[in-house]
């Protein structure tokens, strides 16, 4: 009988343990979706890249260089969008910091919640905010 009772504990402090971390990170098994990244887009990206991802936002014309067309992007590259440049390029490089940049690097904090995103075959840890600007990005490639 007591080790019925000392197990029947143990499950129900486990349960509440695991509720109580669930309650911490609510969208921990959420994947961002493409409205997510449209969402980052709209907030972060239409300044340069304007409202329709083709270069022509509003602070577009004092930038040393033009700002990328984003629905170019597969065509430029074999008709296959191209996730682990886009990535890499977006979320930012330090290491590389000699190369002439003009947008903002995206990496940082947004390394503390990172989902799965089958990246070229690999599923690759992933800011959250950063998967669902390139589930975005890929749907408006033209």
């Amino acid at each position: 009988m007591h080790a019925t009772r000392w197990v029947i504990l143990s499950a129900g402090f486990i349960a509440l343990a695991t509720a109580s971390c669930t309650d911490l990170y609510p969208d921990a098994d959420v994947m961002p979706t493409r409205a997510d990244g449209a969402a980052f887009f709209s907030e972060n990206c239409t300044s340069c890249h304007g409202v329709d991802g083709r270069g022509g936002g509003p602070a577009s014309s004092g930038l040393s260089v033009a700002p990328t067309d984003l629905t170019t992007l597969s065509a430029k590259n074999g008709g296959t969008f191209p996730q682990a440049r886009a990535l890499s390029y977006i979320y930012g490089d330090p290491g590389n910091s000699h190369l002439a940049r003009v947008m903002p690097e995206f990496g940082g904090e947004m390394a503390e919640d990172l989902v799965p995103v089958e990246i070229e075959g690999v599923l690759t840890p992933t800011p959250r905010e950063l998967a669902g600007l390139l589930f975005f990005l890929e749907g408006i490639q033209q």
